[in-house]
């Protein structure tokens, strides 16, 4: 078996102010343009789809990977929800959208690093937040060791590429053709093992990022529209909480979807997407 290449957008590289060169997927456009940022221990290519939705309707789009991420540098330090949200004002700045109202969607852990990054900065015109932006993990755990008994990432032990490969493919099937090399974008081949691309500690640190943050605290500070898209049945009394204290925000339900709908339903995420670009045209 041989994994399906990385063949969608070649990646330019934007440096983050501390000098971390990141990866950055990007098409020009005369309509507003929209940043997508993925999860944790994702990568740019589960957006492929939307991105090139909006690329289609003209937007001009990019979908960045996060520091140790995907094709993104691997530093040994930054891995926390604030330093991902400067970093993702420094990729809209020089991509020249500074003054444009860019959108941004961030996905799980990426709608909070979307969310801070607004609460940090005026540069956005409105946000998206797709199963996230709400995630404060100390609601749910009393102590971050806990947390992390629960929510470390499991490994692959000594599988190789070819059962890495069936595993995936089974996980993805019925989703659209690209989700299978999207989802191998998390993982890397070393010495003929697969492992992920992630850091174990490197995730671990945003992990306690996760724990540690109140996104709660950042909702006051947030003027721009926003929408919370939630994919399953968990976390209503979150999504309320932040639904009741940012100043514009709506709310869509998904029960029925994944946590990844982003690349299992990209047509769904994409109309709630063009929705609240319409509600930012009309609030500019």
């Amino acid at each position: 078996m041989t994994w399906p290449p990385d063949s969608w957008w070649e990646p330019e590289t934007i440096n983050a102010l501390d000098g971390t060169p990141l990866a950055v997927r990007a098409r020009a456009g005369t309509a507003r343009p929209v940043l997508l940022v993925h999860g944790l221990a994702s990568n740019a290519l589960l957006w492929r789809d939307v991105a090139e939705e909006l690329a289609s309707r003209g937007h001009a789009v990019a979908a960045l990977d996060l520091r140790g991420h995907g094709r993104s540098d691997r530093p040994q330090s930054g891995y926390n929800t604030d330093q991902s949200a400067r970093d993702v004002i420094e990729v809209a700045t020089a991509l020249g959208w500074a003054d444009q109202g860019p959108v941004i969607a961030g996905q799980s852990w990426g709608g909070n690093v979307a969310l801070h990054s607004a609460a940090l900065d005026q540069l956005w015109g409105g946000v998206l937040c797709v199963d996230g932006g709400w995630i404060h993990l100390a609601t749910r755990f009393q102590t971050f060791d806990e947390c992390w008994s629960v929510l470390a990432p499991p490994g692959f032990g000594n599988s190789g590429p070819d059962e890495a490969l069936a595993m995936i493919t089974g996980f993805v099937g019925g989703w659209p053709p690209h989700a299978l090399a999207a989802v191998l974008g998390n993982l890397e081949v070393v010495d003929g093992r697969v492992r992920n691309r992630l850091d174990r500690e490197h995730h671990k640190a945003i992990v306690h990022s996760l724990w540690s943050d109140d996104p709660a605290e950042d909702y006051p500070r947030i003027k721009v529209p926003v929408h919370l898209l939630v994919a399953g049945k968990s976390q209503s009394d979150d999504v309320e909480v932040a639904r009741s204290q940012i100043a514009d925000a709506t709310v869509s339900w998904h029960p029925d979807a994944h946590h990844d709908i982003h690349v299992q339903q990209p047509e769904v995420v994409s109309e709630q997407l063009f929705s609240l670009i319409t509600r930012v045209e009309g609030s500019t």
